[in-house]
């Protein structure tokens, strides 16, 4: 018997994922450090001598290893672009007509390859150079963003009401930053405990069981339709997949068009900012003036994802008494506040309560997406959320290179510019929720809802 949730594939994947990143990052700078330096890379970093030797030569090894890291991580990134572009396109939008599985299972095996192959560089040594190869197949199968993407699209395909949409969309992500804060909390011990070999093997065993229930588990409720029997050409199909997207926005009026573009730019511009700051976060940790080792790492990703936490609690609270566009610009703003604050942190108590002012970081996100869902048709959500993932991986990928070179370049004489030039480029989807609430975004959702309801009678009739 199928079962019709997929929770618990997004709960298997998200501790991969999230287990997996910190883990790699760390692992990076060690290989980096013992390549780079005659040091030894010690376990119990003590913060306030490594504060007080900046004239020796072991914090010069630190400021490059970081540039290091920085620009190693940016290469790894732009390798996985195009294919993940690509992939991710193709099988989102495809997903409307062939069902959400295929995507979910394809991604899976790609995620499954890459923790495969970073065990196997650990386990034998192999130079951390072919880290590269693991982006690449990752992005060629299709990365996170198609993951959840299609599971986004499952979750809508079984939503009625709008705000259903919002509150399941937003347990989502809550399930995802209990299980992100819990990995992200075990991940220094993780390394400490069982070592990086160990660690990215358990993450295999989790994928592998992970794709185990989406394959033989997982309902597809989505049957393909008879004219999806017909034989078509390789090219005919990626055209069609492109014709789909472009009927996305011809199908819509005028304000509508406008409002999806909006709504779309605004969650991108909000994403890419998002995405590029997180791996600084742990570079800007590692190195001084607060050289935190692997246990306080985990401590601070595990405090980051009680974000996930509040920002569920806020939407699950505020959903009663405003809309969701007032959602989101609270999220932006205390997202700004955070940054700021981040960028003058040097000590480990004010970067620990640096992430008091993120608590409704992900609210944004949740609030956007529920927001597309409602001015696109029921027969149009996967075409919808291949764009958001097609332009999340675009997004993602850019950011990361962007704020990895920006920190590269700025790491010797001010560590927190990034952090205040996040700030400030958070104001831009500030500027662009103003302009859809100007269009009366309610109002056009609301008549496309009207507009699905007469046809739904008409074809009863």
């Amino acid at each position: 018997m199928k079962i019709s949730y997929v929770e618990p594939a997004i709960l298997l994947n998200s501790f991969a994922l999230s287990l997996i990143s910190p883990l790699t990052t760390q692992y990076l700078y060690r290989r980096i450090w013992e390549e780079t330096s005659n040091y030894s890379f010690a376990l119990d970093n003590n913060i306030s001598e490594c504060d007080k030797n900046k004239s020796s030569p072991i914090f010069a090894v630190q400021k490059e290893v970081q540039e290091k890291v920085s620009l190693f991580s940016l290469q790894m990134e732009i390798s996985g672009l195009i294919p993940g572009l690509l992939s991710t396109f193709i099988l989102l939008s495809s997903s409307d007509r062939h069902g959400r599985k295929f995507p979910m299972i394809l991604s899976s095996v790609g995620a499954l390859a890459t923790s495969i192959w970073i065990y196997l560089l650990s386990y034998f040594a192999f130079p951390f150079q072919l880290l590269i190869a693991s982006t690449f197949i990752g992005a060629f199968c299709g990365n996170y963003t198609t993951f959840y993407g299609a599971c986004f699209a499952y979750i809508v395909d079984q939503c009625k009401e709008s705000k259903q949409k919002t509150i399941r969309i937003a347990i989502i992500d809550f399930m995802l930053g209990l299980v992100t804060g819990l990995t992200g909390l075990s991940s220094g011990y993780f390394i400490r405990e069982l070592g990086f070999v160990w660690s990215f093997l358990i993450i295999a065993i989790v994928l592998t069981v992970n794709l185990t229930y989406i394959l033989f588990l997982l309902d597809n409720p989505m049957k393909e339709s008879s004219t999806q029997n017909v034989t078509i050409s390789c090219s005919e199909g990626f055209k069609d997949l492109f014709y789909r997207t472009y009927i996305l926005f011809k199908n819509a009026s005028g304000k509508q068009r406008l409002l999806l573009c909006l709504l779309l730019f605004t969650m991108i511009t909000f994403f890419f900012v998002i995405s590029g700051i997180s791996p600084v976060f742990i570079l800007y940790e590692l190195g001084p003036p607060l050289c935190w080792n692997e246990i306080f790492i985990g401590y601070g990703s595990a405090l980051s994802s009680i974000s996930f936490l509040s920002s569920f609690l806020g939407i699950w609270l505020f959903s009663y008494c405003m809309e969701d566009i007032h959602m989101a610009v609270i999220g932006i703003f205390t997202t700004i506040a955070g940054m700021a604050t981040a960028a003058f942190a040097r000590t480990t108590l004010m970067m620990f309560l640096v992430r008091v002012p993120f608590l409704f970081t992900i609210m944004p996100l949740s609030a956007l997406r529920s927001m597309l869902s409602k001015v696109v048709r029921p027969t149009e959500q996967g075409t919808l959320f291949a764009c958001i993932a097609f332009l999340e991986t675009l997004g993602g990928v850019t950011a990361v290179s962007a704020f990895n070179g920006i920190y590269s370049a700025t790491v010797a004489w001010y560590p927190g510019f990034t952090f205040l030039l996040s700030a400030g480029l958070l104001f831009i989807p500030v500027i662009s929720l103003w302009a859809v609430k100007c269009i009366n975004w309610r109002e056009e959702s609301n008549a496309l809802l009207v507009q699905e309801e007469s046809s739904d009678d008409t074809s009863d009739r």
